[in-house]
């Protein structure tokens, strides 16, 4: 349980434009809730709130209306429903996350899982800046992970089995990008339009397209609010394990280099992003044996 004196200083606990009352933000990591976690919450909001339960833009639950005596007792209910107050000042706060492969179609990887893992290590940590990540199974990045300061994104890279395809056309129609070709029988890739989705492997009905390369994409420095900004490639790793890796990498990087009162995304070049980029890339764990790449025609699938 938390002393009395740091409760009101959490950055979960926000006051409201009426300064009597304060709005409670609530830790739910890749938005993932138990239905008995959402029963707690609402009583708690029920005795101690409007009985009224806000959802965030970051996957989160908020309870408004709590008079701040209350808080204590908030803290304490919250805790043992398991879902602790939440974080929104200059911290990691709550990372957030698409279904993933638990049940999107078009999902590369397992976001809610390494969301999740994300959030136990470093959820919460103290920064110069706000951190805000997210995570996107794949390049429809329904999470908006490259307007975040971390970015996660699903893709892969696909290649046809050799000889057998049919020239159906199915890979043709499934493709948004217009990326594929049927010529001579056979599918051909425009690699420059290609985002690396995935949809024209899974739409294959004779499963002649492969998961060449399955990887993550990380980005970091990009915003929201008045001035969005898309944050920088920085790089592309295998495993999950790089992933994390990576995040740790870049979270110390900021911790020991930014500066408060701006946002990343506007001092990415003064602690030297690409300095960063070449020492991730330098220290990264091994992935394992390599994966095939594209065949020497650039243009098949």
């Amino acid at each position: 349980m938390y002393p009395e004196s740091g409760i009101h200083m959490k950055g979960g606990v926000i006051t409201e434009r009426d300064p009597g009352f304060i709005t409670v933000r609530i830790r739910a990591p890749a938005g993932s809730l138990t239905a008995e976690q959402i029963r707690g919450i609402a009583a708690i909001s029920k005795k101690y709130g409007a009985g009224t339960v806000h959802c965030t833009t970051r996957q989160s639950l908020e309870i408004p209306h709590v008079r701040p005596a209350s808080l204590k007792r908030i803290a304490a209910r919250l805790e043992k429903n398991g879902t602790p107050i939440g974080s929104e000042k200059d911290e990691i706060v709550n990372i957030t996350s698409c279904p993933g492969t638990e049940r999107c179609k078009f999902a590369n990887i397992d976001t809610i899982g390494l969301a999740q893992k994300i959030d136990k290590k470093l959820f919460g940590k103290a920064m110069p800046v706000k951190m805000r990540i997210a995570l996107s199974g794949c390049p429809n990045a329904c999470t908006s992970p490259m307007l975040n300061e971390i970015g996660i994104i699903g893709r892969i890279r696909p290649v046809r089995t050799a000889g057998l395809c049919t020239g159906c056309g199915s890979c043709v129609y499934y493709c948004k990008e217009e990326a594929i070709k049927i010529r001579n029988g056979i599918s051909e890739l425009d690699e420059k339009k290609c985002v690396l989705c995935g949809m024209c492997v899974t739409s294959c009905s004779f499963n002649l397209l492969k998961e060449a390369h399955t990887h993550f994409l990380i980005t970091v420095g990009g915003r929201r609010g008045r001035h969005p900004k898309i944050g920088r490639e920085l790089l592309t790793v295998e495993t999950e394990d790089q992933v994390l890796f990576a995040i740790d990498r870049i979270v110390d990087w900021v911790y020991r280099r930014a500066w408060s009162g701006r946002l990343l995304s506007e001092q990415l070049d003064e602690i030297q992003f690409e300095k960063l980029r070449d020492e991730i890339a330098a220290t990264l764990p091994k992935a394992g044996p390599e994966k095939p790449d594209l065949p020497a025609d650039k243009r098949a699938l």
